[in-house]
C-alpha cells in the first residue's frame, strides 16, 4: 500500500481537475443541506429496499471459447451501511447499469446483524453464490459505511481475495471513527470505534492480498473523525485512497461525480498492468 499521497494505477481519477474550494463554513453548510436532501430522498426511497432483490438464474452454457470474464466484467456486489438497506445504491446501481455492466446484486443484511465477522462470512456465502450462478471467478464490490468494513473484514480475515478482484469503499471507518451513534447501545457499532477488536484484526499483516482496494473518503465527512479514519493505511494491500470535496457522509453512494469515479475504478485494469501514478481529489462541489 502507498501511503498519502498515494501512488495509484487509477490515474484518470488521479488526474481529475480539482475546483476552486469555498470557505470551510460555506462548503459545510452547503454539505449539511445536502446531506438533509439526500436524507429525505432516502426515508422516500427506504420501504422499496426492505426486500431481497430478485436473483436471476444460473448462467447458462454456452458454446464460446473465451472465458465468461471476458464477455463482461466481472459482477458488481453494492453493499449498504449500518441500519440501511440496498435502496441507498439506486443512483449508483442506474450509473453503473448505464455503463453496460451486465450483472448487479444490491445485498441486504439484517440490522440485528450483532457481528462484522458474522456479516462477513454471510457475504462469502452470497459471494461464492453469485460466482456459481453467474460463470465468473471473481467479482467487484463496492461497499458504504459499515458495508465497506463487512467487505474489507471477509476480503483480508476470510480469504476473500481469492474472490474479490476490486473493493471500493464509501466512507468507511479503516481505522476506526470516533462518532459512532449508538455505540453503547448496538455491538456492531462498537466494532467501529478505533482500538476495537475488529478494527486491530485489520491492521494485522496481510500478505499476498489480490484484492485493490479503492477508498473514497470526504473532508466534510461528519461521521468519519477524523476524515483520513476512512482511508485505508495499510503496507500490505494494494490502496489508493481518492478525497472527494464538497459532499457529506449520505451523499457519497448517490453523487453522480462520485458515481463516475467509482465506474472508472471498477474499469481501471488489473495490478500488475503497466500504469503512471499520481495523486489527486475528486471535486463533488
Amino acid at each position: 500500500m502507498k501511503l498519502l499521497p498515494l501512488l495509484s494505477p487509477l490515474t484518470h481519477l488521479a488526474r481529475l481537475p480539482r475546483l476552486p474550494g469555498p470557505r470551510l463554513s460555506s462548503a459545510l453548510l452547503a454539505a449539511t443541506a445536502l446531506e438533509l436532501f439526500v436524507l429525505a430522498g432516502h426515508a422516500i426511497a427506504y420501504p422499496f429496499g426492505l426486500t431481497p432483490e430478485r436473483r436471476g438464474a444460473a448462467a447458462p452454457s454456452t458454446t464460446t471459447d473465451l472465458p465468461v470474464e471476458a464477455a463482461a466484467g466481472p459482477p458488481v456486489i453494492l453493499l449498504h451501511g449500518f441500519i440501511d438497506n440496498r435502496s441507498v445504491f439506486v443512483v449508483l446501481r442506474r450509473a453503473l447499469t448505464r455503463q453496460g455492466r451486465r450483472h448487479l446484486e444490491s445485498l441486504n443484511y439484517s440490522p440485528l446483524t450483532r457481528d462484522i465477522r458474522t456479516a462477513a462470512e454471510l457475504l462469502g456465502r452470497h459471494v461464492e453464490e453469485i460466482c456459481a450462478r453467474t460463470g465468473h471467478s471473481r467479482v467487484d464490490i463496492v461497499g458504504h459505511s459499515l458495508g465497506g468494513l463487512i467487505a474489507r473484514y471477509y476480503v483480508q480475515r476470510l480469504g476473500g481475495d481469492r474472490r474479490v478482484r476490486t473493493l471500493v469503499t464509501l466512507g468507511t471507518p479503516h481505522g476506526g471513527t470516533a462518532v459512532a451513534p449508538g455505540a453503547g447501545v448496538h455491538p456492531i457499532v462498537r466494532q467501529m470505534r478505533g482500538g476495537s477488536s475488529v478494527i486491530e484484526e485489520l491492521r494485522a499483516p496481510a500478505p499476498g492480498c489480490r484484492t485493490r482496494f479503492v477508498s473514497f473518503w470526504s473532508e466534510l465527512d461528519q461521521v468519519m473523525v477524523p476524515v483520513e479514519t476512512a482511508c485505508v493505511a495499510h503496507p500490505d494491500l494494494d490502496a489508493v485512497n481518492v478525497r472527494v470535496t464538497g459532499i457529506g457522509h449520505l451523499a457519497l453512494p448517490v453523487h453522480p461525480t462520485v458515481a463516475a469515479a467509482i465506474r472508472e475504478a471498477l474499469e481501471a485494469p488489473e495490478a500488475g498492468e503497466d500504469s503512471a501514478a499520481s495523486a489527486g481529489a475528486v471535486p463533488a462541489a
